[in-house]
């Protein structure tokens, strides 16, 4: 819904996801809207850190610039506005916590001109909003009735592959933001009067039982990026049954397969079993708002390098989006 409004668009907790007094807000921060980063958003972090994370830092930044364009025409099959993706962007962000990533999305979307006034469109920002922290902190419940509410209120094939990606990949960000500042020793900032519940855990979805919520691109129809998406990326097993589905929206999956070759993986294969990586991977996915040094630390420890930590984190993130991916397109019961 709209942002809170006391005295103009000067906070950023949504209408619908808050109650509480204007002395528990935080004020919006103007200032995090400018950022020469729009994926790590101007972390101070050292270039032997940064570099070996480049094959997979290149997609995520491109991933901004994708699902969050300075200008967008809609149209009757892609119905999302600039104003629909931040605050969809926002409403995650908050149900992460961290804060550095709140700041950010609700000062691009503060100067934004909201929905108008009507009945219809409150019912469908409000729908969106919902669904939103719904699959971000509680993806298990999910089910059908979800995700036809989102067709009841108008969002079309192209615009519910949208909206899952900017879920997915803003609990992706939050989680990767919350994993370096815990590299970097930085205090875990509580949001005041916010409490922020552990987030479920996803279980393994069987892809031997999955079915897509719609159709896969029909080949007669497809394009040549879309022809070209769907050859690349269903060879990959991660994303074989998504494919046809994602690829209705061929440039978001391009960059969604390239961290399948970028140097993530390899990290995991090689710690992943260790307690302290099982620990830390568990807290990150649940609670993003609560890792720290502490759970990074540990790690260290242990004889990880700081950037095979880096990825072993960030790996973890991106399945979390991937199983996402896999519960919102998939038909519900």
């Amino acid at each position: 819904m709209e942002q809170r409004r006391f005295t103009g668009k000067g906070h950023w907790y949504h209408e619908t996801q808050t109650n509480h007094c204007r002395d528990d807000v935080l004020p919006l921060v103007p200032e995090a809207a400018h950022v020469d980063d729009r994926f790590l958003l101007d972390l101070a972090l050292p270039t032997e850190i940064v570099t070996p994370c480049e094959s997979w830092l290149k997609p995520a930044r491109a991933l901004c610039n994708l699902l969050f364009p300075l200008h967008i025409a809609v149209n009757r099959l892609h119905t999302l506005s600039a104003y629909d993706r931040l605050s969809t962007a926002l409403t995650v962000a908050q149900a992460c916590g961290v804060q550095r990533l709140c700041n950010h999305y609700a000062a691009l979307l503060a100067p934004l001109p909201g929905p108008d006034s009507s009945r219809e469109s409150n019912q469908r920002l409000a729908q969106i909003t919902q669904y939103a922290r719904q699959l971000a902190s509680s993806p298990d419940i999910i089910d059908g009735k979800a995700q036809l509410q989102l067709d009841e209120v108008g969002l079309t094939t192209y615009d519910v592959i949208v909206i899952n990606q900017i879920i997915g990949f803003i609990g992706f960000q939050a989680r990767v933001v919350a994993a370096f500042q815990a590299l970097l020793g930085h205090p875990v900032r509580w949001l005041p009067g916010h409490h922020i519940p552990p987030h479920a855990l996803i279980p393994d979805v069987d892809m031997n039982a999955w079915e897509p919520i719609f159709p896969g691109v029909e080949l007669r129809y497809a394009t040549a990026q879309q022809l070209e998406s769907l050859s690349r990326w269903q060879a990959e097993p991660l994303l074989r049954e998504l494919t046809p589905v994602l690829c209705h929206e061929p440039a978001l999956l391009e960059c969604v397969g390239e961290f399948l070759q970028s140097d993530m993986y390899a990290a995991n294969s090689r710690y992943r079993a260790l307690a302290s990586v099982l620990a830390a991977t568990e807290l990150l996915s649940r609670s993003p708002d609560r890792f720290s040094a502490a759970q990074f630390s540990p790690l260290i420890e242990e004889g990880i390098p700081a950037v095979d930590a880096i990825h072993l984190l960030t790996w973890s993130a991106f399945l979390g989006w991937i199983n996402r991916l896999k519960i919102a397109l998939s038909k519900g019961q």
